[in-house]
C-alpha cells in the first residue's frame, strides 16, 4: 500500500522537526526514534469507537432486562404513591369545602357541649336549641386541621364517605340508646349536663 500524500507530508513535517529538535539538542536520538515507533503505533490503530455506538449493535444483556423492570416497577409504585397523594389532597379540599360552605355559626357565651374525641373530652360552645339537634341527631361535630365544626348530618355523611377521620361526634349512638334503657327509672340532676 502505497502512503497517501497527507501521510508523506506530515512525515517530512515531522521529520524537519525532528531534525531541529536533535540539532538543537534538545532531544537525543533515541528519544526522536521512541517518538516516531509510537506516532506509528498510533496510526496503525483503528480509532475507538463510541460506547452508545457499541451498546446499540448488540442485544440487551440479561441484567438489563432485569435492571430495565426493577425501574418500571420503581417508576410504578413512585406513580401510583403521587396518585394517591393527589387524591387525598383532593378529597382534603372538598372536605374543607363541604365544612366551609354548611357549617353552623359558632355560639359566643353559650354553653359548653362535651364530647369525646378519642380518648379526650373536648368542649364546643353551644345554645339550646344546637343541643337538642345535636342530642336528636341533627347536627354533627366534625373535625378538619385541627378544628371542631358542627355540620348538618346529611353533610356529615358525606363527610365521613372521604375521610373517616374527619367524624367526631353524633348525639345519637347505639350505645347511648342502650345505656338509657337501663337507667331509665333514675331521674339525673338539672346541674348535669353532658
Amino acid at each position: 500500500m502505497l502512503p497517501s500524500f497527507h501521510d508523506e507530508q506530515s512525515r517530512i513535517m515531522n521529520t524537519s522537526l525532528r531534525d531541529q529538535l536533535l540539532k538543537a539538542g534538545l532531544i537525543n536520538k533515541q528519544q526522536a526514534n521512541e517518538a516516531e515507533r509510537q506516532q506509528q503505533r498510533q496510526e496503525r490503530q483503528p480509532p475507538p469507537k463510541h460506547k452508545h455506538t457499541a451498546t446499540s449493535d448488540r442485544a440487551p444483556a440479561p441484567h438489563d432486562a432485569q435492571g430495565a423492570k426493577a425501574k418500571a416497577a420503581r417508576d410504578h409504585a413512585l406513580n401510583r404513591r403521587q396518585h394517591e397523594k393527589a387524591e387525598k389532597k383532593a378529597r382534603l379540599a372538598q372536605i374543607k369545602q363541604l365544612i366551609e360552605q354548611n357549617r353552623l355559626p359558632t355560639v359566643e357565651g353559650g354553653e359548653s357541649y362535651n364530647f369525646v374525641d378519642g380518648s379526650k373530652i373536648r368542649r364546643i360552645e353551644v345554645n339550646a336549641a344546637i343541643r337538642a339537634r345535636l342530642t336528636r341527631g341533627e347536627i354533627v361535630i366534625v373535625r378538619h386541621e385541627g378544628r371542631y365544626d358542627m355540620v348538618p348530618a346529611t353533610i356529615a355523611t358525606r363527610i365521613r364517605e372521604r375521610d373517616e377521620r374527619a367524624f367526631v361526634a353524633s348525639g345519637v349512638g347505639t350505645e347511648t340508646a342502650h345505656t338509657d334503657e337501663a337507667y331509665r327509672d333514675f331521674s339525673v340532676p338539672d346541674d348535669l349536663i353532658w
